[in-house]
């Protein structure tokens, strides 16, 4: 029964319930980052490990914290988690953190995180917290890498720096402007509600076999 339920969480965080193409939440991260894959892999990996830590603090607090400043707390706890990241890539990746600049620091304001820790965490033991933060953050950062990997690969012909695309190949200026992340975004919506999630919807539920009824028994048998 334990194993069904962090299955059943980590099924709805990844697909039907899906904080970016089914909640639509967290979508400024779409606009910002996602024009460079390289950017967007540090972007969703420090979110992850935001969600994922947030949810697990705020689940094991739950019972201590105050409920009339509990969002206060939860914003705090996310500050703290923020800013170990930001302090991390200062110190080892500091030419990404200058081009991702205030971007890390909104993750604090990040709509997905406040949403696990106050719908999911503050009512949920610790480790099926922890697997809900994370199984949201993966979640939301496959979908924002397959749109900066489109999104570079079109805009620049590249992919993490390298030349992919031949000289043949003309650059669409507008996939590394914002409005080519709104435009990648919508598609990628249209596609999973308009054909997966659509077939999985008229998919007809699997009917199961009436009960047999007892037979009477015979007035010629033993009894």
């Amino acid at each position: 029964m334990k194993s069904y339920k962090y299955r059943q969480v980590v099924k709805e965080n990844i697909g039907i319930n899906n904080p970016v193409f089914v909640q639509i939440l967290g979508i400024c991260s779409t606009l910002a980052v996602t024009n460079v894959l390289r950017n967007t892999v540090v972007m969703c990996a420090g979110l992850v490990f935001v969600t994922g830590l947030s949810n697990l603090t705020v689940s094991i607090l739950r019972n201590y914290i105050p409920a009339r400043i509990r969002m206060m707390v939860e914003t705090l706890i996310i500050a703290a988690y923020v800013i170990i990241v930001d302090v991390v890539l200062k110190a080892f990746i500091p030419d990404i953190s200058r081009q991702l600049g205030p971007y890390v620091g909104l993750i604090i304001t990040n709509c997905i995180i406040m949403g696990r820790a106050e719908a999911f965490a503050l009512s949920n033991p610790p480790g099926l917290s922890l697997v809900d933060g994370l199984s949201s953050g993966l979640g939301y950062s496959y979908v924002l890498l397959i749109i900066a990997f489109l999104r570079e690969l079109l805009g620049t012909g590249s992919i993490w720096g390298f030349r992919v695309l031949g000289d043949w190949w003309t650059n669409w200026n507008i996939m590394i402007m914002a409005p080519g992340a709104f435009f990648m975004l919508a598609l990628f919506i249209w596609v999973v509600k308009g054909s997966f999630m659509k077939e999985k919807e008229a998919a007809p539920a699997p009917q199961t076999a009436p009960a047999a009824s007892p037979q009477p028994a015979s007035a010629g048998g033993k009894s």
